[in-house]
């Protein structure tokens, strides 16, 4: 299966085991390390749509940057929340795992299963 792409972050557990899992299963995927190469507003918006989330449920809320750009200001509206993820991925929650039209949060790592 060459189809399939991972959003990841090395520093990360969940990242790592995903992609581990993803390994047991045969699988080599195409790894993007986001924080190196974040996605752009095209692959961002894509993500979310194929997650079928809004941004506020892809952010990453402990992270300091979270508290410190007030991203928990619920009057925040889309564009503000996918701008904060682009201008900081580390945002972004990890790790995402794409195949094809499918994609799915590898939290935990074994969500990845039902897109494969």
């Amino acid at each position: 299966m060459t189809d399939v792409l991972i959003y990841h972050n090395p520093r990360c557990s969940k990242s790592r085991q995903t992609l581990a899992l993803l390994g047991e299963q045969g699988v080599e995927p195409q790894v993007v390390e986001y924080l190196k190469t974040p996605p752009d507003r095209p692959t961002l918006e894509r993500i979310l749509q194929l997650l079928n989330l809004e941004p506020r449920a892809l952010l990453r809320t402990k992270e300091p940057e979270y508290q410190a750009l007030g991203l928990d200001d619920p009057n925040l509206d889309r564009e503000g929340l996918i701008e904060a993820m682009l201008s900081h991925p580390k945002l972004i929650e990890r790790p995402i795992v794409i195949h094809g039209n499918r994609a799915a949060i590898g939290r935990p790592p074994e969500k990845v299963l039902e897109i494969l």
